[in-house]
């Protein structure tokens, strides 16, 4: 049989950790039969073994590769979510009548972000469904996306993807195409959903499609507060659209690109049924 490097010292530690349990229940056994102490150190000693032997085991199913992948989707989380979690600094950039709302900061060493936040009425289930799920249909209903792509699943929280986005209304911004890392993970009651680009030798860059870089992004879902049926979601995007773009164009079009997204999902989660949804 064929391991991969580093699993047969493994196996070897767990048969080990095996005959150690063995002859500690014996003796365990022993002291019980003479009415001894029954101290339970060994239980919870060989329990954080086995633990940490499980999880290295883990590792070693993954290429290099794909550890430098899901790490890379969990750092852009953290660094997106703590510039979610600064209120200084945002300025109003948008605000539509039913509350939707654009807002903006300059990032050192990032440039111009945008934080989108709507309430959908919908279940925070129905949206993880939709923009993680059925990730790959979000172009049947989203016109500013023409195709996304899973290229690669690594494990059960991180994927690479190929999105090609749609030309801007009037042309301003060409066709462009993004690879990005994308990481998922559920904290309580709430779901995070981030990513940033990356490199995927499989998907070089296309001929007559700028490739911009996402990153690093997120969505925030979670329950509205007082309304579990309806749904909060915060949207930080950061994108470098790259070629020669006036800052001003680039500023209208990712925030109307926010605006009109939240817009399409209404529409869509409004006009289909809703699936068995599980965050």
């Amino acid at each position: 049989m064929n391991y991969m490097p580093g699993t047969a010292s493994l196996i070897e530690d767990i048969d080990r950790l095996r005959h150690q349990a063995v002859l500690a229940i014996g003796q365990e056994l022993n002291r019980r039969a003479l009415g001894g102490p029954t101290p339970g150190a060994w239980i919870n000693q060989a329990r954080r073994r086995s633990s940490l032997l499980g999880s290295q085991l883990e590792d070693t199913l993954y290429s290099d590769q794909e550890l430098a992948y899901i790490q890379q989707g969990e750092e852009a989380m953290q660094k997106a979510l703590g510039i979610l979690s600064s209120r200084e600094g945002w300025k109003k950039e948008n605000q539509q009548a039913n509350g939707d709302t654009v807002l903006s900061k300059v990032v050192p060493d990032m440039g111009k972000v945008f934080r989108l936040e709507v309430v959908v009425d919908q279940p925070m289930e129905r949206l993880y469904e939709e923009l993680v799920e059925h990730m790959e249909a979000m172009g049947e209903w989203n016109p500013n996306v023409k195709e996304i792509k899973v290229l690669q699943k690594i494990g059960k929280d991180t994927v690479i993807t190929h999105e090609l986005a749609a030309e801007s209304a009037g042309n301003l911004v060409g066709p462009r195409d993004f690879v990005s890392v994308r990481c998922t993970k559920r904290r309580g009651s709430t779901c995070v959903l981030a990513g940033t680009a990356t490199r995927f030798g499989e998907m070089p860059e296309q001929k007559g499609i700028i490739r911009g870089e996402h990153g690093p992004t997120c969505m925030v879902l979670r329950p509205l507060a007082g309304s579990p049926s309806k749904t909060k979601l915060t949207w930080l995007l950061s994108i470098d659209l790259k070629g020669w773009l006036p800052k001003t164009i680039i500023n209208q079009v990712l925030s109307q690109t926010q605006v009109d997204f939240a817009n399409h999902l209404r529409k869509h989660l409004e006009s289909s049924p809703a699936p068995d949804a599980r965050c």
